[in-house]
């Protein structure tokens, strides 16, 4: 007697489903991937944006203004302001003079090494992110986790 080799039908069906599982899958981890390189960035580029506000201002001897438009979602220093990601929060907490008309929030960095102090929160979900945080004394910029 000869034997038939091959698949049956039974084993080509869980082959097809286990595909269709990871193919839809896919586009759930890619979203997430994407979300928390966004969010590294972000907390990267404002971080070292601070930092070298910080720099700039003891270097040139004049002030520079790291700037948070609440309402349009920009950051940046002076005018060079760029975009925050939709899946991204940020709040401020800066004195009550950095507070522009239209929602922009401001750290001034001044020649002498200080700032006029103040925190920016970056989150990814309710009550998850980051704290920027600057120092009014020495204008040092330092970084922590939020967790709730």
């Amino acid at each position: 007697m000869r034997r038939a080799r091959g698949f049956t039908l039974v084993e080509l069906l869980v082959v097809i489903a286990i595909m269709a599982l990871v193919i839809g899958l896919v586009p759930v981890a890619f979203d997430r991937l994407r979300d928390a390189a966004q969010y590294r960035d972000a907390v990267r580029t404002m971080l070292s944006q601070m930092r070298g506000a910080r720099m700039a201002a003891m270097t040139e001897g004049r002030e520079v203004s790291f700037s948070v438009d609440l309402s349009q979602r920009m950051y940046g220093v002076d005018a060079a302001l760029k975009s925050l990601p939709e899946s991204l929060q940020v709040r401020a907490i800066v004195a009550g003079r950095e507070i522009g008309p239209q929602g922009q929030a401001s750290i001034r960095f001044l020649p002498s090494g200080g700032a006029t102090g103040g925190s920016i929160e970056v989150l990814r979900a309710p009550g998850v992110g980051t704290r920027l945080r600057v120092d009014w004394l020495s204008g040092r910029v330092t970084r922590e986790a939020l967790f709730q």
